[in-house]
């Protein structure tokens, strides 16, 4: 299974695990796969602090480090991070609290919804472009880090030198053809060409009609994964066949006991079916493919305040999500997630996930071999 990128990247299995826990960066990155941490959740001590210990269980092994640099922002946020919680207008704070108090989820104590607040402040403050280069600052003195993926747009010039100088392969999201020529020109050279299939934020674009274009787009001189909807050994060889260098996969992960759901998030996750996993604004102010839920609908509905820019919306809509979680609300609850969600229906571990995913490749190949030898026998 081994391709040129796996070779370029210095691991064995081209199967990109993309998370916010560094369990399954270490167990996928342990197994033979390229872990990639969510990193745009964390403030820069609590990122020097994840990869401190991805560090040290990796057994030497490379990973990576996905950041968020968007385009579109609250341009007062990159003056006063410490301050977001007052940029959120009382407005929606009383629509978002209309909804959960009718719903009965009890409001946090004093002291946990002021850790809380900070928390999602020093977390959300790190999705501007100032923020992502505090995040990359830290990430960029870890020399096992051979990877940084920008999401949301191509990064920045300086970004771009800065990573090349020092050996980093430069990767980007991608949900267009003709994002990756833009991401190419700026000197990308690795694109997740992730199709409306997937979890958190994605376009309209299908996955098996995006990463042909994507590579006919960007030709031989960059690598591109294939993302959205990849659950299976069977639709790695499909995406090999499309032209992609490997597949980049997040859904899939949610279900493993190494993931950072906890056993209440996982029985909502577990129940879901691929169609309840929609694509709104509510999360982050930007599309997200995530579980349907009250609280992801409620922000549809005529006479819902206008979506704050980010990262203001994130910090609004994830102080709820800590209630409802706190609350055990299925109901509300809602989580990031692809449509593959329908196919996860109980716990498993990333292990056995990657020795599965090598079969069923395995199997497939055998397949098509077994087509093309009764063709030539005919």
């Amino acid at each position: 299974m081994q391709t040129p990128l796996c070779r370029k990247l210095g691991c064995d299995l081209p199967i990109f695990a993309f998370s916010h826990c560094r369990d399954v960066i270490v167990e996928v990155t342990k197994a033979g796969g390229f872990g990639v941490l969510g990193a745009s959740t964390f403030s820069p001590d609590q990122l020097e602090a994840e990869l401190r210990w991805i560090d040290e269980h990796v057994q030497g092994r490379p990973y990576g480090v996905d950041v968020l640099i968007p385009a579109a922002y609250d341009k007062a946020a990159e003056k006063s991070p410490e301050d977001l919680q007052q940029l959120i207008p009382q407005g929606h704070r009383d629509f978002m609290e209309n909804i959960l108090s009718e719903a009965g989820v009890a409001p946090l104590a004093a002291d946990d919804l002021a850790n809380l607040r900070a928390e999602l402040v020093n977390g959300r403050g790190s999705m501007t472009p100032d923020g992502a280069r505090r995040l990359l600052r830290v990430a960029l003195a870890h020399a096992q880090v051979k990877l940084v993926v920008s999401a949301l747009g191509s990064p920045p010039p300086d970004v771009v030198a800065d990573l090349k100088a020092r050996g980093v392969m430069v990767g980007a999201m991608c949900g267009k053809g003709e994002h990756a020529s833009r991401h190419k020109a700026a000197g990308v050279e690795l694109i997740v060409a992730q199709g409306t299939e997937a979890g958190g934020h994605t376009g309209d674009v299908a996955t098996m009609v995006l990463v042909p274009q994507v590579v006919e787009a960007v030709g031989p001189e960059v690598f591109v994964l294939a993302a959205g909807g990849i659950a299976k050994g069977s639709q790695i060889v499909a995406s090999l066949a499309l032209g992609a260098q490997g597949v980049w996969c997040g859904t899939l992960w949610l279900a493993t006991r190494e993931s950072e759901l906890d056993p209440f998030e996982k029985s909502v996750l577990f129940a879901a079916r691929t169609e309840d996993a929609v694509r709104r604004k509510a999360r982050t102010g930007k599309h997200v493919r995530m579980l349907k839920s009250r609280l992801s609908e409620a922000w549809e509905q005529e006479g819902a305040p206008p979506y704050l820019p980010t990262p203001l919306q994130g910090i609004l809509y994830n102080e709820a999500h800590a209630r409802v979680v706190r609350a055990k609300q299925k109901d509300l609850y809602s989580f990031p997630a692809g449509q593959v969600v329908g196919m996860l229906n109980e716990e498993t571990s990333v292990r056995q996930v990657m020795v599965q995913l090598q079969e069923e490749y395995l199997e497939t190949m055998g397949r098509l071999e077994q087509i093309a030898a009764e063709a030539e026998n005919e």
